[in-house]
């Protein structure tokens, strides 16, 4: 995986370079996701240490993703995909160290746009390696040859599948 902080950097450059948020959207989703890690992470005990369950995950914009990366890692807090669907910029949590998925979640993958709009080559292909950094092999792979070029929709992959690809299977509840 690649410097997370830097990867932050680059995007906060970038969402305010393209105005993809007014400054107010931008200060607020930055202090939400410092704000609610620490309300949605309960540690299970001294022991186990901190957990974030998944549930159901539609995605959402990269810059926010990568700061609730940040703060998830730095916390050390294992991550567990559980629910119904993880899609778009949740499949990212994959590349948290500890990070399980249940084999019945559905994940789905397509490549990083602007509100739906395709990128500018150079910047599709920056966003991309981005995403693909936080996926191991052979999903990233596949993803940086197929996974990103769908831009309206996405390629759906059941946990158990990416179980087979080598990503650890979270222990029964």
């Amino acid at each position: 995986m690649s410097d997370l902080s830097s990867h932050v950097r680059v995007a906060n450059k970038y969402v305010l370079y393209c105005h993809m948020f007014g400054l107010a959207r931008l200060l607020l989703s930055a202090l939400a996701a410092v704000l609610l890690i620490p309300v949605v992470v309960s540690p299970l005990s001294a022991e186990e240490g901190k957990l974030f369950i998944v549930g159901n995950d539609r995605g959402g914009y990269l810059h926010d993703r990568l700061i609730e990366l940040e703060n998830l890692q730095r916390n050390g807090v294992a991550v567990e995909i559980r629910g119904r669907v993880c899609f778009s910029t949740c499949t990212m949590f994959l590349g948290l160290p500890g990070a399980c998925v249940d084999p019945d979640t559905t994940f789905g993958f397509h490549g990083p746009s602007r509100n739906g709009r395709r990128l500018a080559q150079a910047d599709f292909d920056y966003f991309s390696q981005i995403m693909a950094d936080y996926y191991p092999e052979p999903l990233k792979s596949w993803f940086m040859k197929t996974g990103r070029t769908r831009i309206s929709g996405v390629y759906k992959i059941k946990g158990a599948r990416l179980i087979q690809m080598g990503v650890p299977a979270c222990q029964a509840a």
